[in-house]
Order: C-alpha cells, then sequence, then structure tokens
C-alpha cells in the first residue's frame, strides 16, 4: 500500500514540478501577461481592477513564481504533494486497519469470514462517521458512504474470489 501511494503522488509531483517550470518559462519570456494573468485571477476574486493591477505588480516583484503557483495553478507549501510521507501514512493506515480484522479471527476462529465482514464494516462505519464529524459534515451521510462503498468492495471482492477459487 505504501509504495502505492508512494508512486501514485511521486506522479503528482512531477507534474507539480512541470507545471512551475511552465510558469518559469512564462515568466521570463513574458513578465507583462503573466502580470495581466494574475490582475485577471484577482479582479475574477472580486478586486476592483486598479487594486488588481497594483497587486499583481507587487506580488510579481516580490515573488512571481510563487504568485503564480499560489493563485493561477493552485500549489501551495501546505498542500504540495509529499511522495514519502503519503506512503508512510498509508503504509501505517493499512496495517492499523488490519488489526482489528486479524484480531477478529484469532478470537472467532470457526466463523472467521461472517466475522471479519462484520467487524470491518462496523470499524468503516465508524471511521466514516469520525471524519465526517470531525469535517464538520453529516455524520450519518459520511457512515453510510463508507459502510455502502466498503460492503460493495467487500462484496466484489468476494465474487470474483468465489469465481476464481480452485477449491472445490
Amino acid at each position: 500500500m505504501g509504495a502505492g501511494e508512494f508512486v501514485s503522488v511521486s506522479s503528482q509531483a512531477d507534474t507539480e514540478r512541470a507545471d512551475l517550470d511552465i510558469e518559469r518559462k512564462a515568466i521570463q519570456h513574458d513578465a507583462a501577461a503573466e502580470s495581466a494573468e494574475l490582475r485577471d485571477i484577482y479582479i475574477g476574486r472580486g478586486l476592483d481592477p486598479e487594486l488588481a493591477t497594483q497587486v499583481a505588480k507587487q506580488l510579481m516583484a516580490h515573488d512571481a513564481l510563487g504568485a503564480h503557483a499560489r493563485d493561477d495553478i493552485g500549489i501551495t507549501e501546505a498542500l504540495t504533494a509529499r511522495p514519502l510521507q503519503a506512503a508512510c501514512v498509508s503504509s501505517i493506515s493499512f496495517a492499523l486497519g488490519g488489526t482489528a480484522p486479524l484480531i477478529s479471527s484469532i478470537l472467532f476462529p470457526r466463523e472467521v469470514s461472517l466475522v471479519i465482514a462484520a467487524v470491518s464494516l462496523a470499524i468503516l462505519a465508524s471511521l466514516g462517521a469520525l471524519a465526517a464529524r470531525l469535517g464538520g459534515a453529516p455524520i450519518m451521510r459520511g457512515a453510510a458512504r463508507v459502510l455502502i462503498w466498503g460492503a460493495l468492495a467487500m462484496g466484489i471482492t468476494t465474487a470474483v474470489g468465489i469465481l476464481f477459487s480452485t477449491l472445490p
């Protein structure tokens, strides 16, 4: 899981770097057009044209690439892709997420499939509710969404397992 996350977020980081290179070259070749582009962005956000022009000029003089990264293409330091961090969090989450079903299978070896499914779905619903609560969204909607998609994923995985099973 961590390796997949690392590859995925690394691709995102590559795209961000490529976008920044494009902006850097555009600023070098036509700073006036890039300043006008910023001005238009600020006008679109509600500034009057005179103030938008002044803000664009000052930001271009201070940190043109940073202004374009943030306001033109949406790249900020806080939201930039961090592949290693994403890989670590994904790996830890995956390991922690597997502990409850593992413990359930040890405690209830005879009903392992049913117990693992029930425990996993209960945890998914709880995590969906927690995420919704922390995000200020409706708790039941968050719980239901994660529960439904989790159950669907389990069902499809089970069906594929049965379909390709080599057991008699």
